[in-house]
């Protein structure tokens, strides 16, 4: 049995649907099962990871956990998974973490994340996947409204990873064979993203063009939608280049026997929400 935390997001969720593709038993984690829907072979549970106490039913009975990161009381949780008989951690972590940066908002509680389940008496895998493909989708308001893009960071170059790789190499990592291993997981290409508008164009059969933000004009698209200390830690990965997105792993075909998808197969198999 393995327990998916944050079954209705964007790793969680295509997990599931991959354990229940693969008729592999689990349930997923959710905070009100009661508006989570689940694919067969799922149950939802209840519980929230703030609050380690309230996952002793849903602990019970399971050999594998994934972890979101982040939370507190983690190292409380996974005493408590210990106890329950669970005997396997899989952890969604970042690039960011390899940086220990205690100052970086983002590096920060990766760092401690992974340093939790690494001094946990747990058999851990912990997963580093690079920038989500799926972050495409916060252009949907722009692409609403005209043809135009303003685009953060326009030089930044990124392995932008499809996030059904990441939950395929999760479930392979959360039945074995990946034990003690930090997995580095990028797609196939580094893209700018202008790139990916320009995939998204053709996709879309729209003449969408990128227009790139400075530096400060990015800083305030960000500060409108975070808190200052991740505008801080963003300014510090892309802006100042203390984050290497752009190195590519092979990782995601070593761990599945196939290649990663391409933004052009992710573009494709989510143009529909990209409609307008």
């Amino acid at each position: 049995m393995i327990l998916v935390t944050g079954a209705t997001g964007t790793i969680g969720g295509e997990l599931v649907a991959a354990l229940s593709a693969a008729g592999t038993p689990a349930r997923g984690l959710v905070r009100d099962p009661a508006k989570a829907t689940m694919p067969p072979g799922i149950d939802a549970v209840t519980g929230d990871l703030n609050r380690p106490d309230s996952l002793t039913e849903a602990l019970d009975g399971v050999d594998s956990l994934f972890l979101l990161p982040g939370y507190d009381n983690q190292t409380e949780l996974l005493d408590l998974a210990k106890k329950a008989g669970l005997h396997r951690v899989v952890l969604l972590s970042s690039a960011a973490a390899a940086l220990e940066d205690m100052d970086n908002a983002v590096s920060r509680y990766m760092t401690l994340s992974e340093r939790a389940v690494r001094e946990s008496d747990l058999t851990w895998t912990i997963l580093r996947p690079r920038t989500f493909m799926s972050n495409a989708l916060r252009w949907l308001p722009q692409l609403a409204e005209g043809d135009e893009v303003r685009v953060q960071f326009p030089d930044v170059q990124v392995g932008a990873i499809d996030p059904a790789d990441i939950a395929a190499v999760a479930a392979q990592a959360l039945t074995g064979g990946f034990d003690g291993r930090v997995l580095e997981l990028t797609g196939p290409y580094a893209l700018r993203p202008a790139d990916q508008i320009a995939v998204l164009a053709e996709v879309l059969h729209r003449p969408l063009v990128a227009r790139g933000l400075s530096t400060e004009e990015t800083k305030a698209e960000l500060a409108a939608t975070m808190p200052q200390h991740y505008v801080d830690a963003f300014l510090s990965f892309f802006a100042d280049g203390t984050l290497d997105e752009a190195t590519l792993h092979p990782t995601v075909r070593e761990v599945t026997g196939r290649a990663p998808h391409t933004f052009d197969q992710w573009a494709r198999e989510h143009a529909a929400a990209f409609a307008r």
